[in-house]
């Protein structure tokens, strides 16, 4: 792989495709909320737990339960999605999350929130996402095409993480203002802003390809599989994903912890150590957008640097270094991310990106949320944030190191994925569509609700 950088071409896929603008409009919004909401979220468990030994615990289960449907039945979402028709998908799954935030705001605003509803209604957020993620990833393809999506998937992430350094700091706001339940409510309403983004496109003019039909649903989800595993650069980068993610990717139980037993500290320094992750990874997004192809140094690059800034955190104490370490660690995660996004969805065939994607978000959601969130909340409870984030970014980097082997020994560098034909052994399709998108950004805090 190689990287080439225009001049002007950072907003390209904007200026291009009305599609792309609308939906690029509508997710600002509803990104938003869903940050405001994340915060909230966490911080109501916090609040009903309240304790140094049980916050931690709780935190981890609150993601365990968010993130156990997908991983339970993560992988059948990309065959699904192949089979439908993506636009009025997204529709459905955003307007049952809206729902979803309407029930918590009404349960928040009675007073009697228990931790085991909070829970119960993450695992219904959780549910709608194995559709729902997929879906928008693909989508994105969709609305560009294949020219355009190492830039969409770059700006993509960027607004993602521009909502999340401001999201964090309206929230905790509103937290110390008004209480979460205004917080719920505000998340409710901004789904309206996708959803009527996405009806007011003008189909004509998306990338459609011919949907999946002919095979069942496990023969496709095994057809999507056997592609990764023969595939050297796409399993290479999911099997390092799968390791980072489960070890790294844990900062919505390791934030609040942080803000409240580390720094003892409230809602506000835990807004503000959320917003300056997200600004860190908002500057790591825009610097990707401006990359024409996924680059071999900078995936591996930037997942050694945010191994090592992980492990960097854990001595600190001062909110300031906290802060600080976190902007640069926000860099140092988009461009890892962004570049293993790319990387996997330019080397699927066509036909196979939904599915693709699909193994892609299973190995940084399925798997690692579950798992590697009460693998933190355990350690924080034993040992504090210093011993999660040492354990966390020491796997981490020792993961790199093998992969930087790997690559050197297998010379994966050759399976371009620009030009995925080079890999699977056929020709791609003409039509670009079925194909995937955003990218797959950060769990931090919690799910990718929008």
């Amino acid at each position: 792989m190689s990287v080439s950088r225009t001049p002007g071409r950072t907003f390209r896929s904007l200026r291009r495709h009305r599609n792309f603008r609308l939906f690029f409009a509508g997710q600002s919004i509803s990104i938003s909320g869903t940050w405001v909401q994340n915060i909230a979220q966490a911080w109501l468990i916090v609040e009903l737990t309240h304790s140094p030994t049980d916050s931690p615990l709780a935190l981890g289960a609150l993601a365990a339960f968010q993130f156990l449907p997908y991983t339970v039945f993560g992988l059948l979402g990309g065959p699904l999605v192949d089979r439908l028709d993506k636009r009025l998908t997204i529709v459905a799954t955003q307007t049952t999350l809206m729902l979803t935030a309407t029930a918590l705001a009404i349960l928040s605003l009675s007073g009697r929130a228990t931790v085991w509803e909070v829970f119960l209604l993450a695992a219904v957020g959780g549910a709608v996402q194995v559709v729902d993620s997929p879906a928008r990833q693909a989508f994105v393809f969709e609305m560009v095409g294949r020219k355009e999506l190492p830039n969409a998937v770059s700006l993509d992430s960027s607004l993602f993480n521009l909502a999340r350094a401001a999201g964090p700091a309206v929230a905790g706001v509103l937290i110390a203002a008004v209480g979460v339940t205004f917080c719920f409510a505000i998340n409710a309403a901004s789904f309206l802003a996708v959803i009527t983004s996405l009806l007011l496109m003008r189909t004509g003019e998306l990338y459609i390809t011919e949907r999946d039909q002919e095979r069942s649903v496990l023969r496709s989800l095994g057809e999507g599989v056997a592609w990764v595993v023969h595939t050297p650069s796409a399993w290479l980068t999911c099997g390092l994903l799968l390791v980072v993610a489960t070890f790294s990717f844990n900062f919505n139980v390791l934030l609040p912890v942080m803000a409240t037993v580390t720094l003892h500290s409230g809602p506000v320094v835990f807004a503000i150590l959320t917003a300056c992750f997200g600004f860190g990874a908002l500057v790591g997004a825009l610097f990707t957008a401006t990359v024409g192809r996924p680059s071999w140094p900078l995936l591996l690059g930037g997942g050694g640097a945010f191994s090592a800034l992980v492990m960097a955190l854990a001595p600190l104490h001062w909110v300031a270094a906290c802060a600080a370490t976190l902007v640069v660690t926000g860099i140092a995660f988009t461009t890892y991310t962004s570049m293993s996004n790319s990387t996997v969805q330019l080397a699927a065939p066509d036909r196979l990106r939904g599915r693709a994607v699909a193994v892609y978000g299973y190995l940084f959601n399925g798997v690692p949320a579950p798992i590697g969130g009460l693998l933190a909340g355990w350690l924080s409870s034993v040992g504090g944030t210093q011993l999660a984030l040492l354990v966390g970014g020491g796997v981490s980097t020792a993961a790199v190191a093998t992969a930087v082997g790997i690559r050197r020994g297998i010379r994966v560098g050759h399976a371009d994925p620009s030009h995925s034909h080079a890999v699977t052994g056929g020709s791609p399709t003409t039509s670009a569509t079925a194909g995937a998108t955003p990218t797959v950004v950060a769990r931090s805090i919690a799910s990718d609700e929008k």
